[in-house]
């Protein structure tokens, strides 16, 4: 049965005067203070990565307070307004399943230990809305190969985290979702060099309502795969659910490839809304790009696949 609970795209939503972001915490005891202080006073420390784009990116105003992020609440300016309790430090991500050395890795040793890239992404919201946006993180490959991934390996899962004392939409159990959000990926887009653990945007600490500490991001899938706040990840041989699938799989497949020529069932994907470029006549429309544009990085993944039944 299809699921009404996803909201149609409306550009009438409105959004929130910006609250002030919580920074980092950090405990002395992790020889990390100094980090902290730097991080204070400037953000984190990056450089250019290999991927961009020559568009305007969308305001910080617009990425910060336009989300989606049910663990906090269904309308688009519920990720500010209710994530300022949430504690995002101090945070530790577990891989685990199909690899030889499973590690848990804390995420502010991590932030220190490899260079933070900047990638400027476009994002394409299974809504029909868009958003450029600069990322900071640290390839996913990069974080994977530390684990040593075994030859079984064919999937990752993602995991997010659980506390409903502090997401107050996991509490309220909306739209029947089973929390924690689950999602995954194949190995080999994992392994994808545009793939990404987002842990900062526009120079900063990654913000609470943009899935602090650490989120996927995976630019030619449609945003809902970039799952937030993340606890676990595990290689598998198998397919793993995730949570959009599971709840309407008629809706949203496992693949989730951004496909103009694919439409939801209830809306046209062949354009798309783009955030933050209000003017006189209100926000621009454009048309839809295949793999949101990232065709020439990614087709070769799904050679010979039918991507209507595999959407």
């Amino acid at each position: 049965m299809a699921s009404s609970f996803f909201p149609q795209p409306s550009p009438s939503e409105i959004t929130l005067k910006e609250h002030y972001l919580r920074r980092r915490t950090i405990l002395a005891s992790t020889g990390l203070l100094a980090v902290t202080h730097a991080a204070k006073a400037a953000g984190l420390q990056t450089s250019p990565g290999p991927f961009g784009t020559t568009e305007r990116p969308t305001p910080r105003e617009d990425i910060t307070h336009y989300n989606n992020f049910y663990e906090f609440g269904l309308d688009k300016s519920d990720p500010a307004r209710l994530s300022g309790s949430f504690h995002a430090r101090p945070w530790t991500l577990r891989i685990d399943g199909a690899v030889a050395k499973p590690i848990t890795i804390d995420v502010d040793q991590q932030i220190t230990a490899h260079k933070i890239e900047n990638r400027i992404y476009r994002m394409r919201c299974v809504e029909a809305w868009s958003m450029v946006i600069p990322w900071d993180g640290i390839p996913l490959a990069e974080i994977l190969r530390k684990a040593e991934p075994l030859g079984s390996a064919k999937f990752v899962a993602f995991r997010s985290v659980m506390r409903p004392d502090e997401m107050p939409g996991q509490k309220d159990s909306f739209g029947n979702i089973a929390w924690p959000y689950v999602e995954g990926l194949r190995l080999d887009e994992a392994m994808n060099p545009l793939t990404l653990l987002a842990a900062g945007l526009y120079g900063e600490i990654l913000p609470n309502q943009n899935g602090a500490p650490l989120r996927l991001v995976v630019p030619w899938k449609y945003g809902f795969k970039g799952i937030k706040s993340l606890t676990t990840i595990s290689l598998l041989e198998t397919m793993p659910p995730t949570s959009w699938n599971r709840l309407a799989p008629d809706e949203y497949g496992f693949y989730a490839n951004v496909n103009p020529d694919v439409d939801h069932p209830r809306w046209s994907q062949a354009s798309e809304r783009v955030i933050g470029s209000g003017g006189f006549f209100g926000e621009k429309r454009q048309p839809t790009r295949m793999f949101n544009g990232y065709g020439e990085q990614v087709a070769g993944l799904y050679a010979g696949m039918d991507l209507r039944k595999y959407y």
